[in-house]
Order: structure tokens, then sequence, then C-alpha cells
């Protein structure tokens, strides 16, 4: 129990900072003895408090994003929807394979975003296209589209979340970090209201992960906020290659 706890304190902060939390959870469940789809389910409902407090803690970058946070949050909620349905559908295999390069192709975009950046708005200039305040139909699509994995796993979806958005949207990386926690919190807790209808939970470590989760990401969210764009960066691909690195070898 202390261990399930205190893996809810570190994936709260982590979530609300970066992503990956799920990739400190899920092994600690599994060693409890769960099966791994009662873990992914238990671990999905457990870390919705620390993903709303992750996204109250970032309230203040929130601000004047209330349009793009609607938009792209109703392509959460049908993506997470379609993700939990193929959790218990499909063959664990099934998703096992892309998610490293997921991972990997998400990390490469976070790492070298100042590049992108500059790249895209030189092409704008050459255009005289002006940048698109929502990110347009491709960052609609490509969010939903990692919201159903993150309806099926939910490791690092965080970190694909700011790969797409710092590649086709024109803001600092704190005030798009608090657009990936509410977009997380959608699709931890639409996931989570399916599998109460559709699988079995162990409710201990749904408790344990609930109050630990919502401690660490508030904890995160305060201590998150404060770091400069270029720290911001660094952690997010340090821990997205932890959690690359544990994704190839399990």
């Amino acid at each position: 129990m202390a261990a399930v706890f205190a893996a809810g304190v570190g994936a709260g902060a982590i979530n609300s900072v970066v992503g990956s939390g799920t990739l400190i959870t899920f092994p600690v469940l599994l060693a409890t003895g769960l099966s791994p789809v009662t873990a992914t389910v238990s671990n999905a409902l457990g870390l919705i408090p620390g993903s709303i407090s992750g996204a109250i803690g970032y309230r203040k970058e929130l601000t004047g994003q209330r349009r793009r946070v609607l938009k792209l949050g109703a392509g959460a909620l049908l993506g997470g929807l379609a993700g939990a349905t193929l959790l218990l559908s499909l063959p664990p295999d099934a998703f096992e394979t892309i998610v490293p390069v997921l991972v990997g192709l998400a990390l490469v975009l976070v790492a070298f975003q100042p590049q992108i950046g500059r790249l895209v708005q030189r092409r704008r200039e050459r255009t005289g296209a002006s940048p698109r305040r929502d990110g347009g139909p491709l960052l609609l699509v490509g969010l939903t589209l990692a919201s159903v994995y993150g309806g099926y796993f939910t490791a690092a979806q965080g970190i694909i979340y700011l790969s797409l958005m710092g590649m086709l949207l024109d803001e600092p990386m704190q005030r798009l970090n608090g657009v990936k926690n509410v977009l997380s919190a959608v699709v931890n807790t639409v996931a989570a209201l399916f599998f109460l209808f559709a699988a079995d939970f162990d409710w201990t470590a749904v408790g344990l992960l609930a109050v630990g989760s919502a401690l660490g990401g508030w904890f995160g969210a305060k201590v998150g906020r404060r770091f400069s764009p270029l720290v911001l960066r660094i952690l997010v691909v340090t821990v997205g290659t932890v959690a690359l690195a544990q994704l190839l070898l399990r």
C-alpha cells in the first residue's frame, strides 16, 4: 500500500509537468499481483485526481485558451473513449509494437521544437500565411489519435501532446503544458468512466493512487510552472527517454 501511494504521488507530479507517470504506477501495480488489464483500468481511475489538480495548478497559463481547450478537448474525449474500447477488445500486442515508435517520434519533435518552429515561421513568412490559433485540422486529428493511445495505455501521452502542440502552435511551452494537463484529465476521466461499466477495478489501489496523485499533481504544478522553456524541454526529453527505454525493455 505504501508503494502504491508513493507511486501515485510521483506519477501525479510527473504527469503535471511532463507526462509518463503511468510508467511509475503500472509496474508497481503489476508487482502487487494485479493482472495487466486490472492494473491499467485501476491506474486510469486512480490518476484522475492528479490530472485535475495539475490542470488547476496551471489555470494561469490556461487564461485566454478556452476556445482552444474546448475544441481540442472534444477530440480528446472521443479519442479516449475509442482507446478504452480498444483496450478491452484488442490483443495486448496490438499497440505494444507501435507505442515505442510514437514515443520516440514525440521525443524528436520536442527536442528539435525550436528549430522546427523557426522553419515553420520562415515558411509562413515566404507564403504570407498567418498561424492558426487552434493549430488547424492537423493538430485536432493528431491530438485525437494521441488520445486514442492515451485511453488505451496513457504512458507518455503527455509527451506526444506537447510535441504536436509545440510544432503547430505558436505558444510558450508552459501554456502548452496547461492545455496538455486538461486534455490528459479528459482522456483519463472518459476512459475510467467507460471502464466502470466494463472492467474490474482494485478499489484499494484506486484509492491510494487517487490521494497520492492529487497531492503529486498539485506539487508538480507548483514547481513545474517555474521552469524555463529550455529546462522544461530537457526534462521532457529526459523522462521520455527513460520511458522509451522501459517500453523497449519490458
